[in-house]
């Protein structure tokens, strides 16, 4: 039997980021075909697409939200337990960061970027 995903890790500016649960999720963007429809004839264009991953972490004793927030891109890696890692240098945290007391400090993450590289691990 294959192996599926079941876990991944982000790493944001070389710090892994603990992650709540399994509900990290990413889109990979880049170049994607859309359809035009001229005539009767249907034709592609290629237009842009951004990445997005999400994730939940928790606020923990000591930690700065603030550091984790600082302005402008940075790298951020996607590391899959079936292999895959893809990268993204240009990433950003969209969203202000909005976080909630009790039920373990929630605080929610979405980053945006441009096309990833990947990389295959056995």
């Amino acid at each position: 039997m294959a192996q599926t995903l079941g876990l991944v890790s982000i790493i944001w500016r070389g710090a892994k980021i603990k992650i709540e649960g399994n509900d990290a999720q990413a889109t990979l963007g880049g170049l994607v075909q859309k359809r035009v429809i001229t005539g009767q004839q249907v034709d592609y264009a290629n237009e842009m697409e951004a990445s997005e991953v999400t994730a939940t972490t928790v606020v923990e004793r000591g930690a700065s939200i603030m550091a984790l927030y600082a302005p402008g891109q940075g790298e951020l890696q996607v590391q899959c337990d079936t292999g895959q890692t893809y990268t993204w240098p240009d990433a950003f945290l969209e969203d202000p960061a909005k976080f909630s007391a009790g039920k373990g400090g929630k605080l929610k993450l979405k980053w945006a970027a441009g096309t990833p590289t990947e990389v295959l691990n056995g």
